[in-house]
């Protein structure tokens, strides 16, 4: 497995990888990026939401979807698997109007029809696909909106050469990325469209593209792969070793690394 994560685990692997992001909530907090602002606003103007709007966030980890958004005056109901997540969420928005259940979504039982937007960042491809879209259906009030992206590595034209020369010790140690290198620009990366309307629960189906850059330290850089559920999942010798390469590859310089989100927007039909 490579150091780009796989946004589609099989069934088999699904739960496991997900549970394994509580044990690195402080972490979360302190690597993971901040999504661009413009996503927010787009948000709002996509899904129509109006002053007083109730989301459901699926999967919100410390808040960093949560938090544009209740600062743009919305109240949150989260659903959050990790008990450590949840709690840094709690108390990075003490006073706020959030409330957060902890439990996996699939077997949370909250009030049908209820909710302006249900909406997940980073965390969609995590719920069962067997009934993620049934249920998000269920609990939208008639003429609300699902939401959904994920921050995902991005390989633009004139991305950093590091990360061609990592990839060599990846595939040593096993763990390659297995498709064609270097991946697809994000310009060209398919969306979700297909799988949403292939539901026949949404509707008038929308989408953006963003695409940002942030650089790194070693250390800045592996805090942010000790993020990863491969990378936390990874046997620790070889873990051990990439990260020494990482660190002897990059000495003193910083990486670029480009990220990318497809916000994709949706509304319930009656």
């Amino acid at each position: 497995m490579s150091e780009i994560p796989s946004w589609l685990p099989d069934e088999d692997a699904r739960e496991p990888l997900r549970r394994t992001f509580d044990s690195a909530a402080d972490l979360y907090d302190a690597a993971r990026p901040e999504y661009p602002d413009r996503l927010f606003d787009d948000l709002v103007e996509l899904a129509d939401l109006k002053p007083g709007a109730r989301l459901l966030e699926i999967g919100c980890a410390t808040g960093k979807a949560t938090r544009p958004l209740l600062a743009r005056g919305f109240s949150v109901v989260c659903v959050e698997l990790g008990a450590q997540l949840a709690e840094k969420a709690r108390w990075n928005f003490a006073g706020l109007p959030l409330e957060i259940h902890v439990e996996p979504f699939e077997t949370w039982q909250g009030e049908a029809d209820a909710f302006d937007l249900v909406y997940a960042a980073t965390a969609w491809h995590w719920v069962d696909p067997a009934l993620r879209y049934r249920k998000a259906h269920e609990l939208l009030r008639p003429g609300g909106h699902l939401a959904f992206w994920s921050a995902l590595h991005a390989f633009p034209e004139g991305f950093d050469p590091f990360f061609t020369e990592i990839q060599e010790v990846y595939d040593a140690i096993g763990e390659s990325y297995g498709e064609a290198w270097p991946p697809a620009p994000p310009e060209e990366t398919p969306d979700s469209s297909a799988e949403i309307e292939h539901s026949g629960l949404f509707e008038n189906v929308r989408g953006r593209r963003y695409v940002w850059e942030q650089s790194y330290t070693a250390d800045e850089y592996i805090a942010l792969l000790d993020t990863f559920s491969g990378h936390i999942s990874m046997n620790a010798s070889k873990r051990e070793h990439l990260y020494s390469e990482i660190r002897a590859k990059l000495g003193s310089r910083r990486v670029r690394r480009h990220w990318y989100a497809i916000l994709h927007v949706a509304r319930r039909t009656t």
